[in-house]
């Protein structure tokens, strides 16, 4: 199970509601979220793609839209997980078959 699905499931999310979340999210096409999570995405996005491209004008823009917080958190959890999937790949660290958080009698 990816990670992005754990989270969901954890965080309440039925099997068809993860299919359907993760698939907007991957398509590029946040048009169905709110302004503030839309631009949340895009940064986050350019900050795993392109990172130099995130400069002082588009951080001021997210703190804006979000509050310093809210942005804050988007951009340590975008390091943060960017960092641990590097980890993983360089150790080729298969991904977890299963929602490690689900109580054992809600595993597969």
């Amino acid at each position: 199970m990816g990670h992005s699905e754990m989270l969901l499931a954890v965080a309440g999310l039925d099997e068809n509601e993860i299919q359907e979340r993760t698939s907007d999210l991957s398509s590029g096409d946040w048009s169905g979220f709110s302004p503030s999570e839309a631009q949340a995405f895009e940064v986050g996005c350019r900050l795993t793609r392109t990172p130099p491209d995130v400069d002082a004008a588009t951080i001021a823009r997210l703190k804006t839209s979000l509050g310093d917080l809210r942005a804050i958190d988007v951009i340590w959890h975008t390091a943060w997980c960017n960092y641990m999937t590097r980890v993983a790949d360089a150790f080729q660290l298969p991904l977890e078959r299963e929602n490690v958080f689900a109580a054992p009698d809600q595993r597969p």
